[in-house]
């Protein structure tokens, strides 16, 4: 059986593959539905998302998709479909409205389209178009966004004028314990590396998010970052949701500074209380400088001499009075938070720009993807996939994410693999028990280790290549996603198996949770799993649920862009500075050319709709020359049609830049015009002198004749505006 780069079930009629360079699979249609779902893509170079997939399978499969358009509001998503106007043919976007209204987009300007993502569950209304119910909604959107901002800003405004502690740059000893370093590090790696230095060494509480696929070196930027604490006589806290992630930490830790006068210890369950006793004496003398625990630590008998970091590795496995005991410690000392897939909340206050974030993308040399498979449990697959991965002396991780029958399932798992060595662990065991197991199974003693989601957290053991999941389906995407973690961190080729009971049957949720997995099968896709959890589980609220409304009737990409909004006007307004006038969707353009890309240079639909999403997305000259040559290579020299395209998207940019918010045309008197509020505010007279005879300024529009040479005449204008 193929599992690298297939998704399989053993009914084959439940399988339906579009021919295309991806291979598309078909859950079974739930009890209420006769259609069947989308679970698996795999090929290809980019992870697609479901639109991307539909517009591939044929009319009868199609489901309904809502988007959100900027200025019209919530609609379905039909497809592309090519229209002729003033004898240019050219391809759209169709979206349907209530009452039957059609609205057709121009596939430039796809970046006014997102998908719909609510703050839960339910099907959102569909707008009329030529109506004010749109622009009512919005407006009280963006009221609900500058309360939300304000409120943010407030919270994190005591942070930035707290009295912090500014870090001493750094020392002969930091860069001895770097040179250390076993390993190459990415570019990634070190960017964050410095921007956690920079951060530390100024006078106001870090408060900063790691965000880095497992296994991607967030763990030694917090290592470099807590010497550097060290250093300065300051204490370190390193907080983990599980005991044996703290006592991989320790381990971790221990190891790498052991060269330095450094004490470190660590409290979790795996600690008598007497010698958590003595630890936490020594930490309130000061004789500890770095910490490492679970929950414990935030305990009321836990005092520090002189703290100056807290590292909190994977904060959303802690629970809501954890995280306001954490809150507090945000505004006292520099906090550097470590995750692989952030939770909506720190997700959305780094995406409006209140939380600093630090991205590591890039994955370590010699990183192979883990081969996915999500289908029905099957005796005789576990067999071969526990056998399989024997023979080649690996291991094996076993989920069983129930305690009370855990034993049953070692019994099951004895009769499948007589062969194989099993231990069993979770965290209802006695510690002594639990690290005895544990310890067994990273000395290779242990074949198959039978566990709870106990593993799911930053557990690094390289011989262990083959993860299986019991029951998927009732894991959240982040689990399933840190799970899949445990496996593939060496140059080794690793598998896992993503089961579910097809009997018990799953809910629509869980069937899209099994398809983001699979989707999500290339390195670095962490950030993703983030942003499709929003997208499952519903944007939810920032402050409070009052803000779940507007989410719900604007949709999570447009509140997000509103709520930014609205947090630089405020502070522009504190700083005294201003901004240029909200454009939302980017830039509109119209004009006289065909510029789409043809069914006889990309014949899958869905393909086409794929590359219009990545252009709608551009925003550099460099990233057009990189799409451009991708074309060439994939599907051979540009027709003119797409090279008119990739000439709008010069333009895009190069309007954004020169605060144009619209190329369209005076058909009457035969000139391309400029719209631009901004020119309200510039020196009209000079920028007429600096254009000269390419173009007439006037109050808000600037005029060019449609001529021969328009193109030359209109890129030179819009250049020339970029410079003033």
């Amino acid at each position: 059986m193929k599992v690298e780069n297939e998704l399989s079930f053993n009914d084959p009629l439940l399988s339906l593959m579009a021919q295309t360079e991806r291979r598309y699979t078909l859950f079974p249609p739930p009890a209420d539905s006769d259609q069947p779902v989308i679970v698996g893509v795999s090929g290809g170079v980019d992870s697609v998302v479901l639109l991307h997939a539909l517009a591939q399978l044929p009319p009868l499969w199609r489901l309904q998709l809502h988007v959100v358009h900027v200025d019209h509001g919530i609609g379905l998503f039909q497809g592309l479909i090519k229209l002729t106007l003033e004898g240019i043919e050219n391809e759209y976007l169709q979206i349907a409205y209530a009452g039957g209204d059609k609205l057709y987009v121009p596939i430039h300007q796809v970046d006014r389209l997102s998908k719909y993502i609510g703050s839960d569950d339910h099907a959102p209304d569909i707008h009329r178009l030529g109506t004010a119910d749109w622009s009512q909604v919005r407006s009280k959107a963006k009221e609900a966004a500058l309360e939300v901002a304000r409120e943010l800003l407030e919270l994190y405004a005591a942070r930035e004028l707290a009295p912090g502690f500014a870090f001493s740059a750094d020392s002969a000893w930091q860069s001895e314990l770097e040179a250390s370093f076993p390993y190459l590090e990415t570019d990634d790696q070190l960017r964050a590396i410095r921007e956690v230095k920079a951060d530390m060494e100024k006078a106001r509480p870090m408060d900063r998010l790691i965000c880095g696929d497992v296994g991607y070196g967030k763990t030694e930027v917090a290592l470099r970052a807590a010497f550097k604490a060290v250093q300065d006589g300051k204490q370190v806290a390193v907080l983990v949701p599980t005991t044996i992630l703290a006592q991989q930490h320790y381990t971790t830790f221990t190891n790498r500074l052991a060269a330095f006068p450094v004490s470190v210890e660590m409290l979790s369950r795996f600690k008598t209380e007497k010698e958590q006793d003595a630890i936490l004496t020594r930490l309130r003398a000061g004789q500890v400088d770095i910490i490492i625990g679970t929950h414990r630590l935030l305990q009321r008998d836990v005092a520090f001499k002189d703290l100056g970091l807290l590292i909190i590795d994977e904060e959303q496995r802690f629970g809501v009075t954890h995280k306001e005991q954490l809150k507090k410690l945000r505004t006292e000392v520099d906090v550097l938070t470590l995750t692989a897939t952030p939770i909506p909340r720190t997700l959305y206050m780094s995406l409006v720009g209140v939380r600093d974030i630090s991205t590591i993308d890039t994955p370590p040399e010699e990183r192979l993807p883990v081969a996915t498979y999500v289908g029905e449990y099957d005796d005789a697959l576990v067999r071969q996939a526990i056998l399989r991965e024997i023979d080649r002396g690996g291991q094996v991780f076993f989920v069983h994410n129930r305690v009370m029958d855990i034993e049953h399932a070692e019994e099951r798992l004895k009769s499948i693999a007589p062969e194989a060595r099993i231990g069993v662990g979770h965290g209802q065991m006695d510690e002594h028990e639990l690290e005895k197991v544990m310890v067994e199974f990273v000395k290779g003693q242990i074949d198959v280790l039978l566990c709870t989601s106990i593993i799911e957290s930053g557990l690094d053991i390289p011989n262990a290549n083959t993860l299986i999941v019991d029951r998927s389906d009732r894991f959240g995407l982040a689990q399933l996603y840190q799970l899949r973690g445990r496996v593939g961190r060496g140059a080794t080729r690793a598998y896992a198996y993503f089961l579910y009971d097809r009997i018990s049957g799953m809910t629509d949720e869980a069937r899209r949770r099994l398809e983001a997995i699979r989707e999500a099968n290339e390195l670095g896709m962490g950030y993703s799993i983030a942003m499709r959890d929003l997208e499952i589980r519903g944007a939810g609220d920032l402050l409070g649920m009052r803000q779940s409304g507007h989410i719900s009737a604007v949709g999570f990409d447009l509140y997000t862009k509103l709520l930014k909004r609205s947090v630089d006007e405020m502070k522009a307004l504190r700083d005294g500075t201003s901004l240029p006038p909200m454009t939302l969707g980017g830039v509109n353009i119209d004009l006289p050319l065909q510029a789409h890309i043809p069914d006889d240079y990309v014949a899958a639909e869905g393909l086409r709709l794929q590359l219009y999403r990545r252009m709608g997305n551009i925003t550099g000259a460099a990233e057009i020359d990189a799409l451009g040559q991708e074309l060439v290579d994939r599907f051979g020299p540009l027709p003119k049609a797409v090279e008119n395209l990739m000439f709008q998207l010069q333009l895009k940019v190069l309007a954004a830049k020169a605060g144009i918010t619209t190329i369209g045309r005076d058909r009457e008197r035969g000139n391309i015009v400029l719209k631009s509020e901004t020119l309200e505010h510039v020196d009209r007279a000079g920028l007429q002198r600096r254009l000269g005879a390419l173009a007439a300024v006037q109050r808000r529009e600037v005029h060019i004749p449609l001529k021969d040479e328009w193109r030359v005449a209109l890129m030179r204008v819009l250049e020339l505006m970029g410079e003033a």
